[in-house]
């Protein structure tokens, strides 16, 4: 009896697992090296197969930015729902939410996208497209708390470059109680 070699089983990936690698590449490489052979590269299949999902390398970046825009703006939108009066809580809720550095992969992906806007137009206009609606939901949030129109863009944005910037920074050395600290910021913006 002869020995066959085993075959080996390869797993067929759709558009979102490319999509999903490209994310992945896009985090630990940048948008750079958001190329088709180092995707199937990584992901362990021929050029060709990526020729079955996708046109090219711009149709692929699309979709990533596609993938990206839609999953945040779903994501903001439920962070946001509030019940007629409870719209301060869920300020809060969104500030504690996005202010955590719980989600460090998507924190991450967040900014290896705004790195690639620096660089691509298409790209920039997905970025604005999110920030547009993030402050939006929440400028929505604090003219039901009965805030003035400027002050409720302006504590939007405030509240925005809070989360993303406490995110990103690493205090611990810096105070020993930060969740007392992030309370109490998070108090001053929303309320």
């Amino acid at each position: 009896m002869e020995n066959k070699p085993a075959k080996i089983a390869r797993t067929a990936l759709d558009r979102e697992a490319w999509i999903k690698g490209a994310l992945a590449i896009l985090v630990d490489h940048g948008a750079e090296r958001l190329r088709v052979e180092v995707l199937a590269k990584r992901l362990g299949v021929t050029k060709g197969s990526f020729y079955w999902h996708f046109k090219d390398r711009r149709d692929l970046q699309d979709a990533v930015l596609e993938f990206w825009k839609d999953g945040r703006i779903r994501d903001i939108r439920k962070q946001t729902e509030a019940e007629a009066g409870s719209e301060a809580a869920a300020l809060l809720h969104t500030i504690e939410v996005y202010s955590s550095a719980r989600n460090r992969k998507g924190i991450a992906i967040e900014a290896g996208v705004r790195d690639w806007a620096r660089r691509d137009p298409q790209a920039a206009a997905v970025v604005e497209e999110v920030d547009t609606e993030r402050l939006s939901c929440a400028y929505r949030l604090f003219l039901a708390c009965g805030l003035e129109a400027e002050e409720a863009q302006a504590r939007s944005i405030l509240l925005y470059a809070y989360v993303f910037g406490a995110a990103q920074m690493r205090c611990g050395k810096f105070a020993a109680d930060m969740a007392s600290l992030k309370t109490w910021i998070a108090d001053r913006i929303a309320r």
